[in-house]
């Protein structure tokens, strides 16, 4: 028996009581746009205000986007994504929500099709090997920030960042796959015959974006100083599964290349630099001018790894160096 759980928001406005499962997906965007899932006719809701996350494990997250003004659950101010509990009060604007999440027992194995909600259209999970890049970015020295900053400035700002990051990577490619505290994590998927030339660049170019709009947040909000962060980027085969239905297709991918990533943006911190590439990525684009000119290689043992790994770590100002002629090479070749 293995456990499994129905989740749902219940919403009190003007409408009067909604019910909403929530299934057929992963993510379920809330605001006054019309693209959002949940769609509040409340003023004081901003039109792309906040986002509830199921992450794989079964466990919900409740994302503010920098709304103006804010999310709240339980009564505090929302800053980080936040794990949600049955029975937890969200207050979006001026719209209170209830979270509720009932845990079962089922006997359903990883790859066999679940069935969620009560007349709604069954999702079928099934996890597929893919070859990947996973892109995994980190708000560096988040915790002495948030000592220093008020707390509505501070869920404004990273609320915004949350925001700004997954349309940066959105446009070039792919989607966030996971907020987790502060950091976000994003997966290309590649064809048969692995990552080309283009793939990779793009990966590259969508965090170069993202180094951009993270230090210049501090424009935006009044921050004590600019944002940094680190990241890691791994290439491998892992199991990914379509969480979506219908025409909203959402994947999430699992096993040791995404475990792999996060350990590549930890070891960032202690080599001192931006930016490290795992071996196979590495290798990927290995032909490309100028790489091993802005990588530098590093051995280090990986936590969760038997034997050191050769790994490649850079600087932002480096890695800008490195994609601007290929990037020139690109916008010519348009």
């Amino acid at each position: 028996m293995t456990p499994s759980s129905t989740a749902y928001l219940l919403i009190e406005s003007h409408q009067g009581r909604q019910y909403i499962p929530l299934v057929g997906g992963s993510t379920w965007g809330i605001g006054r746009s019309d693209r959002n899932t949940i769609v509040l006719a409340d003023p004081w809701v901003s039109r792309n205000h906040a986002m509830v996350q199921r992450l794989e494990t079964g466990e919900y997250y409740f994302i503010d986007f920098g709304s103006r003004n804010g999310s709240f659950v339980n009564g505090r101010r929302v800053s980080i994504p936040v794990l949600l509990q049955d029975g937890d009060r969200l207050t979006v604007g001026e719209t209170p929500i209830v979270f509720h999440q009932q845990l079962t027992l089922g006997t359903l194995g990883p790859t066999e099709p679940l069935e969620e909600g009560d007349g709604e259209t069954a999702t079928a999970v099934l996890h597929v090997r893919c070859l990947i890049s996973v892109l995994v970015v980190d708000i560096r020295d988040f915790t002495p920030l948030a000592r220093q900053v008020d707390e509505a400035l501070l869920s404004q700002a990273i609320g915004s960042w949350f925001r700004q990051v997954g349309e940066i990577i959105q446009r070039f490619g792919s989607r966030v796959d996971k907020y987790i505290g502060d950091a976000v994590m994003a997966v290309w998927i590649h064809g048969t015959q692995g990552p080309n030339r283009q793939d990779l660049l793009r990966l590259l170019r969508a965090l170069w974006a993202i180094e951009k709009t993270t230090s210049n947040l501090h424009y935006q909000y009044p921050l004590p100083h600019p944002l940094r962060i680190g990241a890691g980027i791994n290439t491998g085969y892992a199991m990914v599964g379509n969480t979506g239905s219908g025409d909203r297709q959402e994947y999430t991918a699992l096993g040791d290349t995404v475990n792999t990533a996060f350990r590549l943006e930890s070891a960032t911190k202690s080599l001192g630099v931006d930016v490290v590439l795992g071996e196979a990525t590495f290798a990927h684009l290995h032909h490309l001018p100028g790489l091993e000119d802005a990588f530098d290689p590093h051995t280090l043992l990986l936590k969760g790894h038997d034997q050191p790994s050769t790994i490649w770590g850079t600087t932002f100002t480096q890695l800008k160096e490195f994609l601007l002629p290929h990037t020139q090479e690109s916008d010519t070749r348009r």
